[in-house]
């Protein structure tokens, strides 16, 4: 067991880590998440009346060119939207992940070491962190593409902008986003199986060769599991309805009796940091999510932020062949 001094220090580490950490992701992964979201047509699109529409939203389609627009539209708010969101998933995984420590690992070694409970115990691990960040991330993104002010620590205010009244009634609902489960099943079950399975082949007796193979495994990856990251930013996104006049998916925001004044845009009204697809035409499903960015903002829009994915693969390869090597 933990001594109080143990405890002590450990939660201030951890606090000091969570601080630096969000202070530096927040503004780029919220970003990312905004690149991403972004609905960005080649071409003239008929509306859910059949008439010809014209989406004159904004062309954003560099990260940079994102994070500079964030800044000039919003200020420092708008770079730290999602800010509480991740906060909280993040000190909730965390506890997740300390109460699963192995003590003694902790007391006789610099490293943390969790406890090995196999393949079926990792997926259920997983499974059930799933389950967790899911609803985490759908706030979150939500927060981040919102253009309303979103207090942080008005939780309550926040969630009746967030969530529909059917969501707030109902909050399982969220699980059944049309395709969002899918897509991260996804990409859980690639990530469990396929590179689980050829990190512990190629890792578990490590040569520069083997991790060579690995890495570039982990690399070529990026071509399937960035779609997917893309897909369920735009998935997430997407509020679920249960009222005659709306489609059940519609994105919308209700007046739930909250004063106009207080749904004010950031420092613009008159421009939108991102454009999102026509309220009454979301997407229904994962097959008609990745029918419907290709043919209408190509398939280059499947891999916004490759750049990211692609970093996030190579760390996780170097922290795998860094694990298997201290175990040895």
């Amino acid at each position: 067991m933990f001594t109080l001094g143990e405890l002590l220090t450990l939660g201030l580490t951890l606090l000091l880590s969570l601080s630096v950490s969000l202070a530096i992701t927040v503004p780029l992964s919220g970003a990312l998440v905004r690149l991403r979201a972004n609905y960005n047509p080649r071409a003239l699109q008929l509306d859910p009346e059949g008439d010809v529409h014209v989406h004159t939203g904004p062309i954003v389609t560099s990260f940079f060119g994102m994070l500079r627009r964030v800044y000039r539209i919003e200020g420092y708010a708008g770079l730290y939207k999602g800010l509480m969101p991740n906060a909280i998933a993040t000190i909730v995984m965390t506890a997740f992940a300390v109460a699963a420590l192995d003590s003694r690992g902790l007391a006789t070694h610099t490293r943390v070491d969790t406890i090995d409970t196999g393949f079926l115990g990792a997926i259920a691990s997983t499974a059930l962190g799933m389950l967790i960040s899911l609803p985490a991330a759908i706030l979150t993104y939500r927060s981040i593409v919102t253009p309303y002010k979103l207090p942080y620590f008005g939780l309550m205010y926040s969630l009746r902008i967030l969530l529909t009244p059917t969501e707030r009634r109902r909050p399982w609902i969220l699980y059944l986003t049309p395709g969002l489960l899918a897509t991260e099943l996804m990409r859980l079950l690639y990530t469990m199986v396929v590179l689980r399975s050829l990190r512990i082949l190629l890792l578990k007796d490590f040569t520069p060769f083997k991790f060579g193979i690995y890495l570039g495994f982990e690399m070529l990856s990026v071509a399937l599991t960035c779609p997917l990251e893309v897909m369920a930013t735009k998935l997430a996104i997407q509020r679920n309805h249960a009222t005659a006049e709306y489609n059940s998916v519609e994105q919308e925001v209700e007046d739930d009796a909250i004063d106009a004044h207080e749904y004010a845009e950031y420092s613009n009204q008159e421009e939108d940091v991102i454009g999102l697809r026509h309220e009454k035409d979301p997407y229904l499903g994962f097959v008609d999510c990745f029918k419907r960015i290709v043919d209408e903002e190509g398939w280059q829009t499947l891999y916004r932020g490759w750049w990211f994915t692609m970093m996030a693969a190579i760390f996780s390869a170097v922290a795998a062949a860094a694990q298997y090597q201290g175990d040895a």
